[in-house]
């Protein structure tokens, strides 16, 4: 035998031939090594696109610089960006997490991208965690970036960082609950439109920009149980009034998310 086809046997425990060792061993990476590259890969992905920076950083800027300085909008006493800071908060996490995702994931199903992953040891709850995981990476850099622009036009925030903190995650899995929800079951153009209409009327009617009692009482209380909703009224409790922990806003978007990736994971599609 010469040596390019030795394998590598030799005699074993007794005397008899040796097993071939091969290195590294074949088999799935460990779970979590699968979930970590894949959150990388759609970060990468997320970052790279300019469409998706457009919407989940560029917009949210210019409404908060835009609103902030002209009086456009009757948002109570105080300083408009301290009411305003809060909700532009709650829009980037929205066109973070569901916009963006959804028509991101819509067309990577429909081209086939999804389908490739499925057929991988990779499990569709641990893809829908990697996106999740690589948009509060994103979220990060929009929320260091809007905080630096709200303090530039005089933002005097209050109240607690952990309550802060626990909105942001709960509306991020809320959010991106819906997203996968939509991009899993729709079409890809189906959710291109679906998803911006959305943020469109959500960012109208969801007490972002306008306050909610602006709108009849019975419009309020709908609108009210809405995440972006739960979720702009939540920070605002925390960081315009001080409050401590919003309990009924949290409620609501901890509802919204074991509904959304619930009903996500039961059924998305891969193709």
């Amino acid at each position: 035998m010469s040596a390019g086809t030795e394998t590598g046997t030799g005699a074993g425990p007794g005397g008899g031939a040796g097993v071939g060792r091969y290195a590294p061993a074949p088999g799935a990476a460990p779970l979590s090594r699968m979930i970590a590259a894949q959150t990388a890969f759609e970060t990468k992905m997320l970052l790279r696109n300019g469409e998706q920076l457009l919407l989940t950083v560029i917009i949210p800027s210019l409404l908060l610089v835009l609103f902030s300085t002209v009086d456009i909008i009757d948002t109570g006493a105080g300083a408009s960006v301290d009411f305003l800071a809060p909700g532009v908060l709650a829009l980037a996490v929205m066109s973070t997490a569901f916009t963006g995702q959804a028509i991101a994931t819509g067309f990577e199903r429909r081209y086939g991208v999804l389908k490739r992953l499925g057929a991988s040891p990779l499990p569709r709850w641990a893809l829908m965690t990697a996106k999740t995981l690589s948009v509060l990476v994103t979220e990060v850099l929009q929320i260091v970036l809007l905080t630096v622009i709200a303090f530039a036009l005089g933002w005097s925030p209050e109240g607690g960082p952990f309550s802060v903190l626990l909105l942001l995650v709960l509306g991020t899995a809320a959010f991106s609950g819906l997203g996968l929800l939509m991009a899993g079951t729709l079409k890809a153009e189906a959710t291109l439109a679906a998803a911006n209409l959305v943020f469109v009327l959500l960012l109208v009617g969801g007490g972002v920009i306008v306050p909610l009692d602006k709108f009849p009482d019975t419009a309020q209380t709908l609108l009210g149980l809405l995440p972006i909703s739960a979720l702009s009224e939540g920070l605002r409790e925390v960081l315009q009034h001080g409050a401590g922990m919003p309990w009924g806003d949290l409620g609501v978007l901890a509802v919204w998310a074991v509904l959304g990736l619930g009903a996500a994971a039961r059924l998305f599609r891969w193709e």
